[in-house]
């Protein structure tokens, strides 16, 4: 592609996610006046991962010292907390347990505690006894309390972040669906539907791009890299893309809320890449449980009907897909017997919880997460960025994102302008 552009914009960003939109904003607030959009497909900011999620501000005790993971979110979380504070956002550090039900935990539980002292997190290892008087329902041989761990409405976070963008002059556009992404040393220009009118298309230019598309990220990823010269990207060497997975909650009736005061965690399985089952108490009362992990059947595939036959095909057949259920297929068979069992997810969740009762729970939300898988079958464990002539990919970024979104607004923006510093 040799376009000669005339760009309407400075910055294109493309995904009004919570990652997607901390980096439009804090473009705006160090290049005061620049022109920049963010163009959304959904009629909301903040309509999948960003407000489908546990509501956590995450601490940052799990992640591999080193990591982005492990530096962003303790970087994001205090400049999100500060956020929060300077714009009236509900936010709460109500702290959480980390529990290990059972003996063959503790070796994991142990590595936990390593990763926090390495990571900088605060955290005390607690008695049963202590265990039970901060949290009176839930069985335990062992646990920490992480008090610094928090719980807010992502929405609203979503919401505020938007709403700096248009007060600094940059503008959100909802419901433009970007299908097309090319890109040269010249510009960017991004095509695509309008679903604000009837057969409406968009051509718009920009000088540069931003892409933080969640579960689309892998298309545009492709698009932008071949346009670019092997020499502009490694893509040829390590095959990405993008898995959905479903996580499905339920609730605590209300009069069962007192079986959770606050956040009630267990010691993750080092061989799965999910965390497992917990009790989450949300910034509005509600006390969510969950969530499993089952393969979502579209990319938007909130419901098991939910099914996209071209790309679960696409997907099924995938090497990285196959051989990740080659490795995962125990696990990922018990995960689909909680999803359609619920006396199954009633048994998971008792490992925390003696006395809950099925008869507890009503169905809530679900969530879809995009997950990147390489060819060789291993999930992408860190955030990924990418970077092509004039274009920056976020092409993971799953949990926790929303809790760094303003450390990885951050890391973008440096990156891409190191990787373009004519901009």
């Amino acid at each position: 592609m040799k376009p000669s552009f005339s760009p309407a914009h400075d910055l294109a960003v493309i995904g009004g996610g919570i990652v997607g939109l901390a980096t439009a904003m804090t473009w705006l607030q160090t290049r005061p006046g620049s022109r920049v959009t963010v163009l959304e497909t959904e009629a909301r900011v903040g309509q999948h991962q960003s407000g489908h999620n546990s509501g956590v501000i995450h601490s940052g005790i799990y992640y591999q010292p080193g990591s982005e993971k492990a530096l962003l979110c303790r970087e994001g979380k205090t400049k999100l907390e500060a956020f929060c504070e300077k714009h009236g956002i509900r936010w709460e550090k109500c702290g959480k347990v980390v529990v290990a039900t059972d003996p063959s935990e503790l070796s994991s539980l142990e590595r936990i505690i390593e990763r926090a002292d390495l990571n900088g997190v605060e955290f005390r290892r607690i008695t049963t006894d202590q265990l039970r008087q901060l949290e009176p329902s839930v069985a335990g041989v062992d646990a920490i309390v992480v008090p610094e761990t928090g719980i807010v409405d992502y929405r609203s976070v979503c919401d505020a972040y938007r709403h700096c963008i248009e007060e600094m002059g940059g503008s959100v556009q909802l419901g433009f669906q970007v299908r097309r992404l090319d890109a040269d040393d010249s510009g960017v220009r991004m095509a695509g539907v309008d679903h604000n009118q009837s057969s409406g298309k968009f051509d718009i230019q920009a000088r540069s791009a931003i892409v933080c598309a969640g579960l689309h990220s892998d298309t545009l990823v492709r698009q932008s890299e071949s346009d670019a010269s092997p020499s502009d990207t490694n893509s040829s060497s390590e095959e990405v893309r993008i898995i959905p997975f479903r996580g499905e909650y339920y609730e605590l009736r209300p009069e069962r809320r007192g079986l959770c005061r606050n956040l009630i965690y267990p010691v993750p399985d080092p061989a799965f890449p999910f965390l497992g089952v917990h009790f989450t108490r949300m910034i509005d009362g509600n006390v969510e449980c969950g969530p499993n992990a089952v393969l979502a059947l579209a990319r938007e595939g909130y419901r098991w009907r939910d099914i996209d036959v071209r790309y679960l095909q696409r997907t099924l057949g995938y090497s990285g897909f196959r051989r990740l259920i080659q490795k995962h297929w125990r696990k990922g068979l018990g995960e689909m017997n909680r999803s359609l069992r619920k006396s199954a997810f009633v048994t998971a969740l008792q490992k925390l919880i003696p006395e809950l009762r099925a008869s507890d729970l009503i169905p809530a939300r679900a969530g879809v997460r995009a997950q990147a898988v390489r060819a060789n079958g291993e999930l992408v464990d860190d955030f990924l960025f990418r970077s092509t002539p004039n274009v920056t990919h976020v092409l993971n970024a799953p949990s926790p994102a929303a809790t760094a979104s303003l450390a990885i607004a951050r890391r973008v923006i440096e990156q891409h302008q190191n990787q373009n510093p004519n901009l």
